[in-house]
């Protein structure tokens, strides 16, 4: 069956790179002509570069993806190193060599529903040995909501998900397509799950 929700992001994803990538190379052009000089265009600078990270994140987390497909780690590592610049969050990338694009794509969901309990910011560590993962984060400000980890943990949907939660309805499903099963574990100031 056709995974339309994965081709939607994709599309959506597809159809604001280029316009994006157009803005960042016409703001580079007027840095070396010299009109952009300022605190103002440094902002929008920052902004286009952050926009177009997120964008390529989102693309690997929710778009399309098959078997066949490898994501590069030199691409994974600068996207998470421009998500991150400026931000609250931390990402820690110890998986050698290129991955599966699947695998990948349940990673960056799992960083995520990470991410969700790290509301004043920390590091998130990916770490992937063998044919294991695991994404975690210890924090002593961490916050599991219950109606969004619980049925995490059971591999199923929360219900009542927003906008914002969409990767804890979209994580089990993405993994049982990669052909794994998440497990959620944590205590009072760590959560992890592993694949």
């Amino acid at each position: 069956m056709t995974n339309l929700h994965a081709l939607v992001g994709s599309r959506i994803c597809h159809d604001l790179i280029n316009p994006l990538g157009a803005i960042g190379n016409g703001i580079e052009l007027l840095g070396l002509t010299g009109v952009g000089a300022g605190p103002e265009f440094q902002l929008v600078e920052d902004s286009v570069a952050n926009a177009t990270a997120k964008l390529k994140l989102l693309r690997l987390a929710f778009g399309a993806a098959s078997r066949e497909q490898v994501c590069s780690r030199i691409e994974i590592l600068s996207i998470l190193d421009a998500v991150a610049h400026g931000g609250r969050l931390r990402y820690s990338w110890h998986v050698s060599g290129d991955v599966a694009r699947l695998d990948a794509r349940v990673a960056l969901l799992a960083a995520m529903c990470v991410e969700s309990a790290l509301p004043m910011g920390g590091e998130i560590d990916l770490r992937k040995s063998g044919e294991h993962w695991e994404v975690q984060t210890q924090n002593d400000r961490l916050t599991l909501d219950p109606n969004l980890w619980g049925p995490l943990g059971r591999n199923a949907c929360p219900d009542d998900l927003s906008a914002a939660q969409v990767h804890f309805g979209l994580l089990a499903p993405m993994a049982e397509e990669a052909g794994r099963k998440p497990q959620v574990s944590h205590g009072a100031n760590w959560v992890k799950i592993a694949f």
